[in-house]
Order: C-alpha cells, then structure tokens, then sequence
C-alpha cells in the first residue's frame, strides 16, 4: 500500500495519476503502516515506511535535516536521465551537487537530481522535483513539439515503479494491457473532403493539383516517390475535368470501400463533419474560412449506415463542440441521428482544443473526446499512452491521438518518406508494446487516394500492428475498456494477511477483453519501463469473482 501526502490542491492529479499506475494506494493516514510512503510538494512531510519518496523541486526540511547541499534551484523546463532515459521536467528541477552516483542525472549540468539514503529502518529517496506538479502539467498544458516522442508520464510511472521494486517493496498493479494482448490499437480516420467535385476553383482544389504535379515531382526527384505513384498523380490531374463533369469517376468519394479492404478482419472509428459551409470559432473569433468543409453528414448517410453495418464506428468530427456546449449538442444530435447511436465520441476539426474543451464537450453529451495530439508532429501530448480523464471533467475520457498521417507526410510537417516513416512509427510501436496503452492512429479518408497515395504505408502499419499482438479496438471500445479498467478497485483481503483482492464491477464492458493482475517481484532496479518479463507475474482477473493476489506476492 502506498500512502500519498500531497499538497490538497493536487488532490485530484493525484487521483487521476493512480487511476493510469493502478496500484494500491490511499491518502496519509496517521492510524496505517505503509509500505510506501509519497510526499510530494509542500504536503506535510513525516511518518515511517519501508521506503520513503521526497518529491520536491526546492529546498525542504528534509535537506536540512540531512544537511545535504542544494544546487540552484532551476525554474525552467529540463531533462533528467535514467538509465538511458530522458524524462522531460516542465516545472522546477532541484539538484545536488554533492552527491555522486545518484539515481537521476540534469544532462545540463550533469548534476544529481534524485538519490537514495538507506539505513536500517528503511530506504529514503529525495527526488528533485514535484511528480503531481508534472503530471498535472502533462494532463492540461501538455508537451511542447520538441518533446512529442517522449511518453513522459509512463515514464514518471516506470521510474516510480522501479523504485519500490528496487528498494526490496513487491508491488500489484492493473496494467493497461487487455488481457491476451500487448496493447491496444485504435484505427480512426477523419472525413473531411469525401469528394472532389464538391471543391471547384478552392483552396482544396488547387492545392490538389500542386501537390499532383509539382509536389510529386519533387516528391521523385528526393527518392520519396516511385516513378509509378508519380504517374498516377499526374493521370489523375489530367482526369479532373472529366470528374467535374460526370464522365470519370470521383477519386476521393470511395474512401469507405479502400478502409474496408485495407481493414479487413478489424474495425475503425471514421468522424464525421456534421455540417457544410461553417468555419466555426477559434479561440480568437471566428476560424478561418477554409475551415468550413463543402459536405455534411446528411450527405454521406449512406456511406455511413455501410460502414456500421461492417462494424465501424461514426463519431463527431466537430466543428464548435470544443467551446460552445450548446453548438455540440447540435452537432453531436446530428450524428446520433444519423447513426441511430446514443453514445457518440468527438474528434475536433484541425484538433481545435484548450483547458476548458473538456467540461464543454462533457456538457455537450459527448461520450469522450480524442483531440488531445499535434497537427505539426506525431507523439504523446499529454506525455501517455492510456486513456485518461482530464482533470476538470467529471466522467469524460480522452483518447489521445498519436499518429496522424498528414503530420508524418506534409512538407510543412516532418516531411517524412514512406521508409522513415516506418522507423518512426515502429517506435511507436515500440513504446505502446514496452508500456501498454493505446495507440491511436489517424489516417485521413482521402490520404489513400490520389494526390496523396499513402495506402501503402498505411497496409505495413496495420500489419506490424498484427505482429506485435495489438488489439484493435473502435475509439468507444478502447474508452469503454479503460473505463471498466477504472472500475476495478483494491481491497484488503481479510482472511489473508497483507494480502489483496481485486473487484470487477460485473457485466462491465461485454465484448471486451479482460482485465490482467500484475506482480511485480521486489529486486534491485533495472531497465526502466515494464519490458522485463522476468521481473513480473500476470494473472487474468476473474469478472465473475473477486480475484485474490497471493499472500507471498503481496509482502
């Protein structure tokens, strides 16, 4: 049981931080032992436990008591090291200079930022920065592009994790790992141009043959683009007026049917623009006249009754919803009357979003957002790989989007070819296997036709995803499993002592795979994240009983 102390205005980070590391855990309580004990900030500072954790980014009691000599204080952004790992820090950083070999490095200075004290009664960790003032940085400001590929609060997670390990302390945890899998995959795609002939003499137009002709010929002459998908584009552009009037067919309008054969045997998540020619509001005024798309949903009902029938999911490509709550009930009941659906998701248009997006699509209906990502790059915003609840809703859960393809491609973007593009995305892959969560991906609905072409990259991307055990799940599946993983909770089992049952709120999440129990093992530390097999024991949590964790794994 790990026992937090923490400032009271941090009292829901707190909450939410040990909703993604589901361990067992409670506010200080004077009348309990604990096996770990967490002070963070300026939370009341004392009690025993076999470990104790300082988490401060200045000066404390504790350092005086210990007389151990502090570094400046730094109050701008920095990375620390951990074995090999960068750990961005957003707010203040503590150093100290005097101790050698210690836990966490400043690359800056090279000076310490965390180290261990043991004696006989315990272990006592001092760590040069405040862990809820950063994650509460990560749930609501999020990184900066810069940092967008450092998934930095699994990090927090991993490193808090190898401390108790490492300091001889078992540890049972819930992981974001469906049960008979590594992690989750989430395939969505935003409908935001189904058709050519709606765009005559615009911006989506002329843009189109740019990138048909010029674009693509600079495209092969960089080696960024086969001779053949060259003339494609150039045939395509010469076909154009005929698509206008009617004699050839439109290129982008068969988006449903080129995801469906890509697809197979899974399921996507597609968002819809509800309403044509409305440009809606940024945070400044009115958005950008191109922003208003030429189709609504009406006009593609369709295309989206087909798609439900194939087992996709329809969601909310919004429009205002990020703002203005009662412009989102329009536009969520738009969907819903379409779709037949009660439960619709949101993913905002050009991923307009700020602080306050949440209570607003929350009041809205929506049953959860996934906005939270970048335009320009492709990484982890919010510094996570899981579903999470921002901080001011109430019961509204963000899917944060990973990958989009127009920021891997876009000259303006990373401006990536094909081949490192799949370096990149394996990366991803990488970390949503070491860490568990989701990976959300966002292919647009005309990014496998011409000009773009990028099916190809798309089809390798699904398959690695194949290989390395992902379970593809719809946008409201992934949510609705991170949901029932929110239910499960902790509780001390009485006919065993020390040990743990685990409940499961039943008929919780039908068709969805289940929950998994995991033991990690006490040992000195290692390689940060949970990649080492050898350090943990899973088991499958019963849904339909109570699941207790063995004594022996819990002491």
């Amino acid at each position: 049981m790990i026992g937090v102390i923490a400032d009271s205005a941090e009292h829901d980070v707190v909450r939410e931080f040990f909703e993604l590391f589901k361990t067992p855990w409670e506010f200080y309580r004077g009348d309990r032992q604990y096996d770990v004990l967490l002070c963070a900030g300026d939370g009341l500072q004392g009690g025993n436990a076999k470990l104790v954790l300082f988490y401060a980014g200045k000066n404390l009691p504790f350092d005086n008591e210990q007389n151990t000599q502090a570094g400046q204080q730094r109050g701008r952004a920095c990375m620390l090291s951990y074995q090999g790992n960068r750990i961005p820090i957003y707010g203040n950083t503590l150093t100290f200079p005097e101790k050698e070999n210690g836990l966490l490095a400043e690359e800056g200075s090279k000076e310490c930022a965390g180290y261990l004290i043991e004696s006989r009664d315990g272990v006592v960790a001092r760590i040069g920065y405040d862990l809820f003032s950063e994650i509460r940085i990560l749930l609501t400001v999020g990184q900066p592009p810069a940092n967008a590929q450092v998934p930095a609060l699994e990090l927090h997670i991993a490193f808090l994790r190898d401390l108790i390990t490492g300091c001889g302390v078992p540890l049972v945890e819930i992981p974001p790992v469906p049960t008979g899998y590594h992690f989750l995959a989430c395939l969505t795609h935003d409908v935001d141009h189904p058709s050519i002939r709606q765009h005559k003499w615009d911006h989506t137009m002329f843009g189109f043959l740019y990138r048909a002709i010029l674009g693509s010929l600079g495209k092969f002459f960089r080696g960024q683009m086969p001779v053949r998908d060259l003339l494609v584009n150039w045939a395509t552009a010469l076909k154009l007026p005929f698509v206008y009037l009617g004699l050839a067919k439109d290129f982008w309008r068969e988006f449903d049917d080129r995801y469906l054969e890509l697809e197979k045997s899974v399921r996507s998540t597609f968002f819809v623009i509800p309403f044509r020619d409305r440009p809606g509001r940024n945070s400044h005024g009115p958005a950008p006249r191109m922003r208003a798309a030429r189709y609504e949903a009406q006009d593609i009902a369709g295309t989206i009754r087909k798609l439900m029938r194939a087992g996709c999911e329809v969601g909310l490509h919004g429009i205002d919803a990020w703002l203005d709550s009662t412009g989102g009930r329009e536009e969520l009941e738009e969907i819903r009357h379409l779709t037949g659906v009660s439960e619709i998701g949101v993913r905002m248009h050009w991923l307009y979003y700020d602080q306050q997006s949440p209570a607003a699509l929350e009041k809205a209906g929506a049953s959860y957002d996934s906005t939270v990502g970048y335009n320009e790059t492709v990484g982890y915003r919010a510094g996570t790989t899981q579903v999470f609840k921002p901080i001011n809703a109430s019961h509204l859960l963000e899917l944060p989007l990973q990958v989009m393809d127009t920021a891997l491609f876009y000259p303006s973007h990373l401006g990536l070819s094909p081949q490192q593009a799949k370096v990149l995305l394996c990366q991803m892959v990488d970390n949503a296997v070491c860490f568990g969560g989701v990976l959300t991906i966002n292919w647009h609905d005309r990014s496998t036709a011409p000009e773009r072409l990028w099916g190809g990259c798309y089809r390798d991307l699904i398959l690695e995803l194949k290989s390395r055990d992902a379970w593809f799940s719809t946008a409201g599946q992934a949510t609705s499993w991170f949901r029932k993983r929110r239910l499960a909770a902790f509780e001390m089992d009485s006919t065993q002592t020390g040990a743990w049952r685990v409940k499961v709120a039943v008929n919780q999440g039908a068709n969805l795979p289940g929950l998994q129990l995991r033991i990690h093992k006490a040992r000195k530390s290692g390689p940060i994240g949970a990649c080492r097999s050898e350090d943990y024991v899973d088991m499958a949590v019963d849904e339909s009983v109570d699941t207790s964790v063995p004594s022996e794994a819990s002491r």
